[in-house]
């Protein structure tokens, strides 16, 4: 199900805005997660591309699953960077689990797919491997995102300031 960018983008908009309306999720804007990008770019950034992701690779999936947990998957709330606000001193194993309790408390409806795609984002540094095709496409799309905004300087920002548009 090959889709224009355009279509990638507006239906990204419409699976996302339900989620990222939610107040708290908003927090996430906050925080940095790698380099100069904030968690809320990063999440937003892997959700759209893995839309884009299956999109391109004609996969059936629950689109709607997808970018819900992929909006979620870092949804721990603090600053990582900082021992004293991190619960513990382990967040590459363990803030998948924080992501998850948040996501419970905000979200009541969450569904067993978008749990599976929030607590194995990391495999396999967390070495629960994840059970549904959309989890793995997270997985791996939050892996290319990371390694991308580690050595860029603010890919997601539009390209007129001078990032990556998507």
């Amino acid at each position: 199900m090959n889709s224009t960018p355009e279509e990638i983008r507006q239906r990204y908009e419409e699976l996302s805005f339900p989620t990222l309306a939610t107040p708290r999720v908003a927090l996430m804007a906050g925080y940095v997660q790698h380099g100069q990008t904030t968690t809320l770019e990063h999440v937003a950034a892997v959700a759209y591309l893995s839309l884009a992701l299956v999109r391109w690779l004609g996969l059936h999936c629950d689109e709607r699953a997808l970018v819900r947990g992929a909006l979620l998957h870092d949804y721990y709330l603090y600053d990582w960077h900082d021992h004293n606000a991190a619960p513990d001193n382990w967040h590459g194993f363990t803030h998948p689990c924080h992501a998850l309790r948040n996501a419970e408390k905000d979200f009541p409806d969450l569904t067993d797919l978008e749990r599976d795609i929030i607590a194995h984002h990391m495999f396999p540094l967390v070495p629960s491997p994840p059970r549904h095709k959309e989890a793995l496409v997270v997985s791996l799309v939050d892996k290319i995102c990371s390694t991308v905004e580690v050595f860029a300087r603010q890919p997601w920002h539009k390209a007129e300031n001078g990032g990556t548009a998507w």
